[in-house]
C-alpha cells in the first residue's frame, strides 16, 4: 500500500498543471489551484453586458478529458449574441481532477 501511495503522490506532483490552457494571466503551479482571471487583454475598455454564460471542460489525471469550454458554448449557454468580455476559472486538486471554465459577458 505504501508504494501505491508514493506512486500516486509522485504522479500528482509531476502532473499538476497538465490540463492548463494558455491565457493572459497564468498563476504559478501548485498542488491545489483555484483561481479566476481575465481572458481580455484590453481591460481598460471592458463592458460586461447584461448576461453571463459559462462553459466547462474537465479532466482526470490528464488522461481523460471531456466538455466544451469554448467562448461559443459559453455564449450559447447564456443566451448571448454579442460577447463583450471573457474570464476563465481554473481548478485543480493535486493534478488528479481539473476543470477549466470559460465565463463570457455580453448581450
Amino acid at each position: 500500500m505504501t508504494k501505491f501511495a508514493v506512486s500516486l503522490l509522485s504522479l500528482a506532483l509531476f502532473s499538476t498543471g497538465c490540463a492548463m490552457g494558455a491565457a493572459p494571466v497564468i498563476p504559478p503551479r501548485a498542488l491545489f489551484q483555484n483561481y479566476k482571471a481575465p481572458l481580455d487583454i484590453d481591460n481598460h475598455e471592458t463592458q460586461l453586458g447584461s448576461k453571463q454564460g459559462t462553459s466547462v471542460a474537465k479532466t482526470v489525471l490528464g488522461l481523460v478529458a471531456w466538455g466544451d469550454a469554448s467562448t461559443h458554448a459559453a455564449a450559447q449557454n447564456g443566451g448571448i449574441t454579442t460577447i463583450r468580455s471573457a474570464d476563465y476559472e481554473f481548478y485543480s486538486a493535486f493534478g488528479i481532477y481539473s476543470t477549466y471554465t470559460t465565463i463570457v459577458y455580453g448581450d
